[in-house]
């Protein structure tokens, strides 16, 4: 059987498992768009059926999972990346001791900087262990031939050795996504035929037919392999006399080679890289043609633009927490008239210009204003992404279902950002398995687009209690045009968060 077969087949699986639960789970708002739950992660890890290194050496005979002294040792396939994360913690550390001389930094809590252990890496007692798997199918525009892609998510966790020789697993702040695509064009369904996207999705949508989401043909063993993003939280600052707490987040990515079998260090999807866009002149004057181009800026308000590889980055480093307003913290600063010193990529009356000649040609539906394509700018990163609304930075730690105790675990899944959004992703996968042609737009990352349903309102997803709102333009009654529609529930009331001036956040209402 190949590796995609492999795949599909324990994929199949975790979704059969789910029909076990109640009848309320049909109704959930991850129907179909996201595999959560514990014990069936759980088991799925822990029988190696969806371990990292069954999927990537299906041939080998071991049945239990590769702590990470032998996990990068054994896979030729994942050798290019320890040396780039390497890389990446050499240069945060000189970009450190630069920056705050007079601050130590290394692992430990006796460090000013506390770095994360790359020892984790390395261990005997460390591994990465099933958190969660994700159907993107709402990515489909990205390749319409691979219908999207599946996440299958892996957090790192540690296991010692505890009192009466039992072993105690602690989770660690490192995340390693392994990316697929959602099916190889050549796949074939029990009849010889192709498996269109619009099968595919009925058979995530069923709960009759989870068996259906494989077909009978043999599949080459890379043909689904994209991608491995990893997220790791590099560092953390406790407050002091001189900051505010911090923590820093290292993002990669490193795209499947299929010629040479490993996965190479890439560009981050979206990801500017503004500090060299902004030291370029031909790169900001070209970066500004292409984005404010019209049939790009659309693409752009939607959510579904991708940025050309020579503006990206090969990295991201995330600092949390980064407020509302515009600071050196947020992804694009700097490249917005006002923000900072020298001149800025996008002048105002630049994206005014572009954005009357991109509504002529049919509405914007998010972007209507300058902040609004500021904003758009900063949440269209994985940065940007990364810092709205996140639990301790990550958007799916998944549940941990390591713990002995609920009381020192993590219970929920997911940020408000990721719940919120499976509406949108539901309804593109319902598209497709009525043989329509999706809508792959989606809102503001602050912001989760609903289209109309009304199962978040009311909810802290949607316009609850913590909830981003638009605060009114000082002197005047109304917001900005691109935020208006951000109201809050009944009883609560829209307060400013820090210093901003168009988004505040919902509060119940004090006399």
């Amino acid at each position: 059987m190949s590796r995609a077969l492999r795949i599909l087949v324990a994929v199949v699986a975790v979704l059969g498992g789910a029909m076990s639960l109640s009848a309320a789970e049909n109704v959930s708002l991850t129907r179909g768009t996201a595999i959560t739950d514990p014990d069936l992660l759980r088991k799925l890890d822990q029988n190696d059926t969806l371990t990292i290194s069954r999927l990537l050496w299906p041939e080998r005979n071991a049945n239990v999972p590769l702590t990470t002294d032998l996990l990068f040792a054994s896979l030729p396939q994942l050798k290019d990346i320890p040396p780039a994360i390497d890389a990446e913690f050499d240069r945060y550390v000189a970009q450190q001791k630069a920056a705050w001389p007079t601050e130590t930094v290394g692992v430990g809590e006796g460090f000013d900087v506390q770095l994360f252990d790359r020892a984790n890496l390395k261990s005997a007692n460390a591994r990465f262990v099933l958190a969660g798997i994700v159907n993107r199918m709402d990515r489909a525009y990205v390749s319409e031939e691979s219908c999207g892609e599946i996440r299958l998510i892996y957090r790192l966790a540690r296991f010692d050795a505890g009192s009466n020789g039992t072993r105690t697993a602690t989770r660690l702040p490192m995340t390693f996504n392994l990316v697929i695509k959602a099916r190889d064009a050549r796949q074939t369904d029990t009849n010889g035929k192709p498996v269109s996207c619009a099968e595919l999705a009925r058979r995530w949508l069923d709960d009759g037919d989870w068996q259906g989401l494989i077909g009978s043909s043999v599949q080459p063993s890379d043909a689904m392999l994209d991608r491995i993003e990893t997220n790791i939280q590099i560092s953390i600052a406790p407050k002091s006399a001189r900051h505010d707490f911090r923590s820093d987040y290292l993002l990669k990515v490193f795209k499947y080679n299929a010629a040479t079998k490993t996965f190479e260090e890439s560009t981050l999807e979206n990801q500017i890289d503004r500090n060299r866009i902004r030291a370029d002149n031909d790169l900001r004057r070209d970066f500004r043609d292409w984005l404010l181009a019209p049939d790009h800026l659309r693409a752009f308000d939607r959510g579904t633009v991708l940025i050309p590889e020579k503006f990206l980055a090969r990295a991201a480093l995330v600092p949390t927490p980064a407020g509302l307003d515009a600071s050196a913290l947020q992804p694009e600063f700097g490249m917005m008239q006002g923000e900072s010193k020298g001149d800025p990529v996008f002048t105002d009356s630049d994206v005014i210009s572009a954005l009357k000649q991109a509504a002529a040609r049919g509405n914007m539906q998010n972007i209507r204003s300058v902040a609004g394509f500021q904003r758009r700018l900063n949440d269209v990163t994985c940065a940007g992404c990364h810092q709205t609304r996140g639990i301790g930075g990550f958007h799916f730690p998944g549940v941990d279902w390591l713990a002995d105790t609920p009381s020192n675990s993590t219970i929920v899944p997911a940020s408000p950002h990721f719940v919120g959004d499976q509406l949108r992703r539901r309804d593109i996968l319902t598209a497709f398995a009525a043989g329509k042609r999706p809508d792959f737009s989606r809102g503001f990352a602050s912001r989760p687009q609903t289209r109309g349903s009304r199962e978040l309102a009311g909810s802290e997803y949607q316009d609850g209690w913590g909830a981003h709102c638009s605060l009114p333009d000082a002197g005047s009654e109304t917001g900005d045009r691109s935020f208006t529609s951000w109201s809050c529930a009944k009883g609560l009331a829209c307060q400013a968060a820090a210093a901003s001036r168009r988004i505040g956040m919902c509060f119940i209402k004090t006399r």
